[in-house]
């Protein structure tokens, strides 16, 4: 198959991951996706993952309707605006054949309300938050829940923007303002140890500015990786709501000094949009790449026999390995997940596939480790191990082999983000002046002073198409010019440095 270059057309390489990895497809029902079983793989290990790494933060697991009724929505119009024309409604209940024998909705059974199929979940939480909340005693509410989300996009693309996608989402209740800020901070660093240590990329993280925070929301803080074209995208944000959800639907309580006050919120969320982040930020001209912590399969074996008894023998050959790769476990540094990661591996044995379709077929879909023997092998303990994100390959003794397989997938992971992390720092740009900045926000990443207006970021939106990403935390501004700090429009007085770029 011809593979087009990165460099050549980016947009289209990336459909071209998607199929030919067979990670997913566009369905029948217009703007929705079928995601496949490898797919699925890759969205199974990050649900397990971030699961696991929630529920060591205290979170528990529950979940809540598909529909909400439009009066709940109705109480909160600023926070719906962003996505009122996206929503789905349900305005009927029945189906019945008319004189035709065609299906037709039954006029008869309309709702008496209308429901809204989720397009985010706030609203209906909020209200049976409302029936558990009599007493700071009750609080703080810890809750996720993994649920599908309904939105239609007009402009789709799979894993990116489909009508209906997965989530998970976060939502919390406190007592105080800074309880919830200390919940909607610490989540923001579950968040950047997945991107980092999981997903292996290397994000700038921060605040988001006024202007461009979730709809309600006190503040916003954005995890802004770069993909390889240059261009951010957004994939997890953590939101402090203060008492705005809690006026709205009057939920009250009863505080340690016996007066009555509104609940504090915070909520959070990533999808399957992830996936889109984890193939934009790493796949290679071999087609995907895939992080270790999170590969659906980490070894393929693939023994080179011509009649069974060959098979036979290097399968035996081969036991060592294998009860070896089921006992090991991939462990990664990480501050939340407390976790190992079981190794999986595949025994490619298909006889009515070549070698080098096998070979190819798995750089395809990028097992990160590649171990295959022939029958000579044998006589001399040797394996051959290919290393997919270098691609390079050794003949090892078996016991050599069996040593390195866990050191290479962590080695490999480190790799990843380290290569990641580089490009991002090699391609952000510090400016002072406005003409400097239109031109390398053309392409990369720039750090630059505005005097926080909406104003100046508006004009600056509309006059480049580059916005704010987020006020980084001083951790990420690398570089700091002497002299004052001023905006680069307005030269008024600037705090410090934004990101701007061109998103997705």
């Amino acid at each position: 198959m011809a593979i087009i270059p990165r460099s050549q057309d980016y947009s289209q390489r990336y459909n071209d991951i998607v199929q030919n990895a067979d990670l997913a497809e566009n369905s029948s029902v217009r703007w929705c996706m079928v995601i496949k079983p490898y797919g699925f793989g890759i969205r199974e290990n990050i649900k397990n993952i971030l699961d696991s790494m929630f529920k060591n933060t205290g979170h528990v697991n529950a979940y809540f309707p598909l529909f909400i009724p439009k009066s709940f929505l109705s109480k909160e119009a600023d926070h719906v605006e962003h996505f009122a024309k996206e929503c789905a409604i349900v305005t009927h209940y029945r189906l019945k054949l008319d004189d035709n024998k065609k299906l037709i909705v039954d006029p008869e059974a309309k709702l008496d309300e209308e429901l809204i199929v989720r397009p985010t979940s706030e609203t209906i939480i909020r209200d049976s938050y409302k029936r558990r909340v009599n007493s700071y005693r009750d609080l703080p509410i810890l809750i996720n829940q993994r649920a599908n989300i309904v939105r239609r996009e007009m402009r789709t693309r799979i894993f990116l923007r489909t009508a209906e996608f997965l989530r998970q989402e976060w939502h919390t209740a406190h007592a105080t303002y800074e309880e919830a800020e200390t919940e909607a901070r610490k989540m923001h660093k579950v968040y950047n140890d997945f991107a980092t240590n999981f997903i292996a990329i290397s994000p700038v993280l921060g605040p988001k500015p006024e202007h461009d925070k979730f709809a309600g929301a006190l503040t916003t803080y954005a995890v802004e990786p770069m993909m390889q074209d240059f261009k951010a995208l957004q994939a997890g944000t953590s939101h402090n709501l203060g008492q705005n959800f809690g006026k709205v639907f009057d939920v009250k309580f009863t505080n340690d000094k016996n007066e009555l006050d509104y609940v504090r919120w915070t909520s959070r969320w990533v999808s399957t949009r992830l996936i889109w982040w984890l193939i934009m930020s790493h796949s290679d001209d071999k087609w995907l790449v895939v992080p270790p912590a999170l590969a659906p399969i980490h070894i393929v074996i693939i023994p080179i026999f011509k009649t069974t008894e060959e098979l036979e023998e290097i399968k035996k050959y081969l036991k060592p390995l294998t009860k070896t790769i089921e006992k090991w476990k991939l462990k990664i540094k990480s501050a939340y997940f407390k976790d190992t990661i079981k190794l999986s591996y595949q025994i490619d044995d298909d006889d009515q596939k070549s070698m080098w379709r096998k070979f190819n077929e798995r750089e395809l879909k990028w097992v990160p480790i590649r171990i295959a023997v022939w029958p000579r092998d044998m006589a001399n303990w040797n394996v051959e191990l290919y290393r997919r994100d270098l691609g390079t390959k050794e003949s090892l003794k078996l016991e050599d082999a069996i040593k390195k397989i866990t050191p290479l997938l962590q080695e490999i992971q480190k790799n990843l983000f380290e290569k990641n992390k580089t490009m991002r720092e090699d391609n952000t740009y510090y400016v002072d002046s406005y003409e400097e900045f239109k031109e390398k926000i053309q392409k990369w990443f720039v750090m630059a002073h505005r005097d926080w207006t909406t104003e100046t970021a508006l004009k600056i939106q509309d006059e480049t198409k580059a916005t704010i990403r987020c006020h980084p935390f001083k951790e990420f501004i690398k570089k700091e010019y002497t002299g004052k700090w001023i905006c680069m429009i307005s030269w008024k007085k600037s705090k410090w440095r934004v990101l701007f770029a061109k998103a997705y």
